[in-house]
């Protein structure tokens, strides 16, 4: 288990141009639109995308701790 976590991470950081590939497509979206509504939309996405992980890791340190101390 802890070999494939080692090749996986290696795996990725010998291939970084494949990650960098949709910022450049995201960038070149917002820069030809002329109003904001893209850039804003784009950002909101980003944020929503970002906001999931900690609300579920949140929720289950909460039930963790209900289940500890009741």
């Amino acid at each position: 288990m802890k070999a494939r976590l080692i090749i996986i991470l290696l795996i990725l950081l010998v291939f970084p141009t494949v990650s960098e590939a949709q910022c450049a497509m995201c960038r070149a979206v917002v820069e030809s639109e002329s109003d904001g509504k893209t850039a804003e939309a784009i950002n909101n996405g980003i944020v929503y995308l970002m906001a999931v992980p900690y609300v579920l890791v949140a929720g289950l340190f909460y039930f963790i701790y209900r289940k500890m101390r009741g």
